[in-house]
């Protein structure tokens, strides 16, 4: 019995020694060199994966860069900084940049919600979204957290119903927005630490709009008149964030909004509620 287990060792320990040796081989065999600038863009990578950029994963995005396919500034998990190291190690002049973040175009907390039917189907946002009826406003929150489910950094989470981002977590991967059947968080370039949003897409006529939902936006142009960031498009008040500026101030739209609807978003909107 025992020289057959010391025999049954020895062949062990000898295919062990070949595939050690294979494997060497292959290794050096098939190895490819990956050039020194490469690996630096690697290396300094985050390493979240999260797909913010639009690439797969953080080496897929270095690799485009290394090849000129891709900005050093697509990064919202390393943001500006890491921006300035993949800069400096292709030789890049870096362009000023804002980071994107998600913004919720909707304002509407359950209460807010004036035509409501019971659902006790599969509660997510996706399947909810193909039942008719569910919510008198088509365009509003569904409330069922898909965007939480999706976000790897707790940084959304459903209050009273509605999506709410807390930025201090948000690194603006986007993946909330991918998550959302109704398409209402849109990426938003955050010129200051807090960002003016009309929180609404109902595009319906205002009466329709008034009997759906207390505090949707009713494209009546004040905030138009009021500043020329504003324009009415589909019965719906929109702002033109290619041209704020971190010196934009929308306070008197705000204020003379009827439906309360303009707001921020950002920051100093969490700050508030702690």
């Amino acid at each position: 019995m025992l020289p057959t287990i010391i025999l049954a060792v020895c062949v062990m320990l000898i295919l062990a020694g070949i595939f050690a040796v294979l494997l060497g081989w292959a290794n050096a065999r098939w190895h490819v060199e990956v050039p020194a600038k490469l690996q630096q863009l690697i290396d300094v990578m985050p390493g979240a994966n999260c797909g913010g950029c639009g690439y797969v994963g953080c080496e897929e995005y270095a690799e485009a860069i290394f090849h000129g396919q891709a900005p050093p500034d697509k990064c919202p998990v390393g943001g500006a900084d890491l921006a300035r190291q993949i800069s400096e190690i292709m030789g890049l002049e870096l362009q000023e940049s804002y980071p994107t973040r998600p913004v919720v175009l909707c304002g509407a907390k359950r209460d807010d919600r004036l035509k409501q039917t019971s659902y006790l189907g599969e509660q997510t946002c996706l399947a909810a979204n193909k039942v008719a009826g569910l919510q008198g406003c088509t365009f509003g929150c569904l409330g069922f957290g898909d965007c939480v489910d999706a976000c790897q950094f707790d940084a959304i989470h459903i209050i009273e119903g509605l999506a709410v981002v807390d930025y201090t977590k948000c690194v603006g991967c986007g993946a909330c927005v991918r998550a959302c059947p109704r398409n209402i968080i849109v990426m938003v370039p955050f010129k200051n630490d807090r960002m003016a949003v009309v929180a609404c897409s109902n595009t319906d006529p205002a009466r329709v709009v008034r009997e759906v939902c207390s505090v949707g936006c009713i494209g009546c142009g004040i905030c138009a008149k009021v500043s020329d960031l504003f324009e009415i498009s589909d019965n719906l008040a929109k702002l033109d964030y290619q041209r704020y500026s971190p010196e934009t101030d929308l306070s008197e739209a705000m204020e003379k909004c009827p439906r309360k609807i303009i707001r921020y978003a950002g920051l100093a909107e969490v700050a508030s509620k702690e």
